[in-house]
């Protein structure tokens, strides 16, 4: 599949700035998407969004699952007519918050009914407020608007190279991948029962993913898949293709999952020789499938290598992030196949358990005609 839909996605939802508890544009705009498609589409009481298609309802349920923030700053209160106190929410390590680094101011446009719409005010990183992750932030003009987070000052969206670049490709490519997989499969007319679940807060501890898990949202027969953007490390290299994520920086997951993903992802390479994958234990961080599968669900995981993970770059400096087009649009192939084969889920775990047999059968010939001299 060579379509561009997943960069389209991650390009409308990228120009949406967004920080933990402040992804109301982003959501606004997956909503857009939902309509625009005629994807079945609800918010919970946490601002968590479901997309769901079912045209096979009596399938096991497959869950994709993605966050819309991106580390941010949370602005606290005024200090003065063009100075805020704001926190910033997110991993990134202390010696990146250098004085004078651009940042972008983001309330909502005053008078706007409508979400999406943002007021954005040129601004800069102040001093340091204390020992804790608090910072004076600087606005380049006098505002009278009600400032609610901030970001940093960088590329919203650009494809150059063969990749897609911008200040948030952690998660938005991923939530791009997810919905572009439903809208597929719906053109298709694909017998799937799958819903991408898109979660708030994830950057500060799983908020939206554990809040709809204490609420028992999805039946804990769901098999979820975690997706994300994850950053390049060694065995994995960009422009490789998918990686099919064995465990994180915290746990390992289902090996039966993962050896579904493994075994769809061999059948695609089987009928394709241009689609590749990877499996690899990717340790640069945390994911959502961990949350999910510690607390009782079937849990596999998906992401694609990641540049500048968390805007971090060489040298200390704040930069765009980035991923491969062709990476991203291998993982939107790789959850469209495992879509389709989950009424075969069991079939595909069980084929390493035959070829094992075989072998045991075969071995056991082989030994009992060369005897022990």
């Amino acid at each position: 599949m060579q379509s561009p839909l997943v960069v389209e996605l991650a390009g409308r939802l990228m120009r949406c700035p967004a920080a933990p508890y402040h992804e109301h544009a982003v959501a606004a705009e997956v909503k857009r998407i939902c309509d625009q498609f005629g994807l079945k589409c609800r918010s919970d009481s946490f601002g968590n969004i479901f997309a769901r298609l079912q045209t096979a309802p009596k399938q096991r349920l497959l869950a994709l699952s993605a966050h819309m923030d991106h580390p941010g700053f949370r602005i606290v209160r005024r200090l003065g007519p063009s100075k805020f106190l704001a926190e910033f929410l997110g991993g990134v390590p202390d010696s990146y918050f250098k004085p004078r680094v651009p940042l972008r101011i983001v309330a909502q446009a005053s008078g706007l009914p409508d979400r999406r719409r943002l007021a954005c005010l040129p601004a800069r990183l102040g001093r340091r407020v204390g020992k804790k992750k608090y910072f004076e932030v600087l606005a380049a003009a006098l505002t009278t608007n009600s400032p609610q987070f901030a970001v940093w000052e960088l590329e919203d969206f650009a494809i150059r190279s063969g990749r897609i670049i911008g200040r948030s490709c952690d998660d938005l490519v991923g939530v791009a991948s997810a919905l572009a997989a439903l809208v597929e499969l719906k053109r298709q007319r694909a017998r799937v029962n799958i819903v991408a679940v898109i979660t708030r807060a994830e950057e500060i501890g799983f908020q939206g993913a554990l809040a709809l898990i204490a609420r028992k949202s999805l039946p804990k027969s769901t098999l979820v898949i975690s997706l994300e953007t994850s950053r390049e490390l060694p065995p994995v290299k960009m422009r490789a293709g998918v990686i099919i994520r064995v465990g994180d920086k915290s746990s390992v997951f289902d090996p039966e999952v993962t050896r579904f993903l493994c075994e769809a992802a061999n059948d695609l390479v089987k009928r394709d020789g241009r689609f590749h994958f990877q499996r690899a234990l990717m340790s640069g961080g945390t994911c959502e499938a961990t949350a999910y599968q510690e607390l009782g669900y079937q849990t596999g995981a998906v992401c694609v290598a990641l540049g500048n993970y968390h805007n971090c770059s060489e040298r200390e400096q704040i930069r765009a992030e980035y991923v491969s087009v062709s990476d991203a649009q291998s993982m939107v192939r790789l959850l469209m196949e495992a879509a389709r084969r989950m009424p075969h889920f069991q079939k595909l775990v069980g084929r390493l358990p035959a070829r094992l047999r075989a072998l045991a059968r075969e071995g056991m010939r082989k030994l009992k005609r060369v005897k022990e001299v």
